[in-house]
């Protein structure tokens, strides 16, 4: 490609990028289910500055072009939810959502005892890719006829955290 995608926090300044890519990015989940009134697509960039002074967001940049984010929080229980891990769908299969979702864990990992994320249960490329990074299914909670939510969580391995990092 010429230029390497490099990963860092974001700056308020890359709201407007963020729900752009959030935007397109969640076009497929939406065909998926039927359904274009689901949260990322309907989300105010008003919204997306909050979630970035409110808690952890991370991006990968190619150039000046943010071409992948996400976000995470902890909870006063020590569980670190992570979400919106978005892939631009030019960059999708090279391993870069993998490379986020483990900077975001590295991120959270100081204050969190436990990851936890979502995903419909048709993302089948999303589900592998957690299982992939040592997410277990922990619960489902049926949305409406057409959407099912899984959630799966992983335990903190500190040891594991500081040799990917």
């Amino acid at each position: 490609m010429g230029m390497s995608v490099t990963i860092s926090a974001a700056t308020d300044a890359d709201a407007e990028q963020i729900l752009k890519l959030q935007y397109l990015c969640y076009q497929s989940e939406a065909q998926l289910y039927g359904d274009y009134s689901i949260e990322p697509l309907t989300q105010s960039l008003d919204s997306v500055r909050a979630e970035l002074t409110g808690g952890t967001v991370l991006v990968a940049r190619l150039g000046d072009e943010v071409v992948a984010s996400v976000r995470g929080t902890v909870d006063a229980d020590g569980t670190a939810r992570i979400g919106k891990l978005i892939v631009h769908p030019r960059m999708q299969r090279h391993g870069l959502g993998g490379r986020l979702l483990t900077a975001i864990e590295s991120a959270l990992a100081g204050p969190a005892k436990r990851f936890q994320l979502f995903s419909g249960h048709r993302s089948e490329h999303n589900l592998r890719l957690y299982r992939k990074h040592g997410y277990a299914q922990v619960s489902t909670r049926q949305v409406d006829e057409r959407l099912t939510l899984v959630t799966l969580a992983k335990e903190i391995d500190a040891s594991a955290l500081a040799t990917s990092a």
